[in-house]
């Protein structure tokens, strides 16, 4: 399962069981720390999920500027939820990229606005799946 974590939403994505396709599938409107802790806990348990991917936010020039310190922050609390292992994965430009795919698929700004996070969890995810597809085996 992939978060994309932002200020206002974490959009959600889940792998198929074969680990070949990333699916959108839900957005978190964030409230509170422990709240967001508890939906992602939640979703987690109800797919059966052992290993989160979680959206690094990168500075353009790959530095690890204040929106990644604070992603630090909130993976060490994700940490004390989430029993198993947590990825974090570049995610520079994931949501522009989600944006300009639904937009070029003629979705509403409106529509859009409610789907762009789990579309870019999505694309964080399927970044880590192909990732792992390419590693040799041991």
């Amino acid at each position: 399962m992939a978060l994309d974590v932002g200020s206002k939403r974490i959009g959600i994505a889940v792998s198929d069981p074969s680990a070949t396709f990333a699916l959108p599938v839900a957005t978190i409107e964030r409230t509170n720390r422990r709240d967001d802790l508890t939906q992602i806990k939640e979703l987690a348990d109800s797919y059966g999920i052992a290993e989160l991917v979680v959206g690094d936010p990168l500075t353009l020039a790959g530095d690890r500027g204040i929106a990644a310190r604070e992603m630090d922050a909130f993976v060490e609390k994700l940490r004390e939820v989430f029993p198993g292992t947590i990825h974090r994965v570049d995610e520079r430009l994931t949501t522009a990229q989600a944006t300009k795919s639904l937009i070029a698929a003629d979705v509403s700004r409106q529509k859009r606005r409610t789907i762009v996070d789990r579309m870019a969890a999505a694309l964080i995810l399927e970044s880590f799946l192909a990732r792992r597809r390419n590693e040799p085996s041991a």
